[in-house]
């Protein structure tokens, strides 16, 4: 019998049952605590920036892949579906659709170029492919797209009564999807694909010497990571009602950049503490730093400088992100009662 590593990879070998529910509960639970401090409408958005940043962490914390375009990919899947709403019909789910299938194109057609680079050139070519983006729908396009005016777009309610312009059903199908995105990112992230795809991180050129065409799975996770990325584009055009060229600027990559570091890449876990910890400071700080001025009677420098601050603190204090530091921390302390 010959052996097949590439079909081995492929075969599925999902986490335990009972511990995925548990993480899927914990999460479920951590998202109503969030709403209890958190307006509601607020939920949604902060529920799409969570699946997001779950796909840059699969490309990045997983694969190893630094990109500084991943932005582009939310923009497809955003304007994806509200031209279609425009254009096309009134149905979510086929905007959710066409953003999805016009993203993973475009994933599988650059993928063949960029990931034939890696470090620094992998990085600024995607940032070069988003620009591109940016400005395709702000002037070539800009018949369809309305440029920097923006578009808007109306969607029919899902099953003919949830309408997603409410905040509890946008919140509540917004998390919903959340919900099944981390299910399986964890399958898969634990699967043999997962592993291989961590192995080459670590040793591309030994996962080769083993056997696997690793070109290919780097592809595979790349379009499967760019995709995610065009569903949280979806969903937030359906809950905004309206895009614009912010939602494809590659300055957005920053804030995805900054989660995932700030929670620890490579988890998901993390990618989900940081999402939140970065939404925290970055609506937070433009409330407190205003009322501090005002306490102190001094007039302190914008917000935005405060946030650039908080976040390099943060980084350069954490090397592993939150979750990897408080893991380094409990593998380092010995058992109680062993010797000194």
């Amino acid at each position: 019998m010959t052996f097949m590593p590439e079909r081995a990879a492929f075969s599925v070998q999902p986490a335990a049952r009972g511990a995925l529910l548990r993480e899927l509960a914990l999460l479920a639970a951590g998202l109503l605590l969030l709403a209890l401090v958190i307006r509601v409408h607020w939920m949604a958005d902060f529920a799409v920036f969570f699946i997001l940043v779950l796909s840059f962490d699969l490309l990045y914390g997983y694969m190893g892949h630094l990109s500084f375009g991943h932005m582009l990919y939310f923009g497809a899947g955003a304007y994806g579906a509200a031209l279609w709403l425009v254009y096309g019909n009134a149905s979510a789910w086929a905007a959710l659709a066409v953003g999805l299938a016009a993203a993973a194109g475009m994933a599988a057609l650059l993928g063949g170029v960029v990931l034939r680079t890696r470090g620094a050139s992998f990085a600024l070519i995607n940032m070069a492919f988003n620009e591109i983006g940016h400005f395709l729908v702000q002037s070539p396009l800009a018949a369809y797209t309305l440029g920097e005016d923006g578009l808007s777009c109306t969607a029919d309610p899902l099953f003919g009564a949830i309408s997603l312009y409410e905040d509890r059903w946008a919140f509540a199908f917004c998390g919903a999807v959340l919900l099944a995105v981390y299910a399986l990112l964890r399958l898969l992230t634990r699967s043999p694909f997962g592993l291989l795809v961590r192995s080459i991180r670590e040793n591309e050129s030994r996962v080769r010497f083993l056997g696997y065409d690793t070109f290919r799975f780097k592809w595979i996770a790349f379009v499967i990571a760019s995709t995610i990325a065009a569903l949280a584009g979806g969903l937030f055009t359906l809950v905004q009602g309206f895009v614009s060229p912010r939602v494809i600027s590659p300055f957005g990559n920053v804030d995805v950049i900054f989660a995932v570091l700030i929670g620890g890449a490579g988890s998901l876990a993390g990618a989900l503490i940081g999402a939140a910890a970065f939404l925290a400071i970055k609506n937070f700080l433009p409330v407190i730093i205003p009322e501090l001025s005002r306490l102190l009677d001094v007039k302190l420098p914008q917000w935005e400088l405060w946030l650039g601050v908080v976040l390099l603190l943060i980084v350069f204090s954490l090397r592993g992100g939150i979750v990897g530091t408080v893991q380094a921390r409990l593998r380092n302390r010995k058992p109680a009662g062993e010797a000194q």
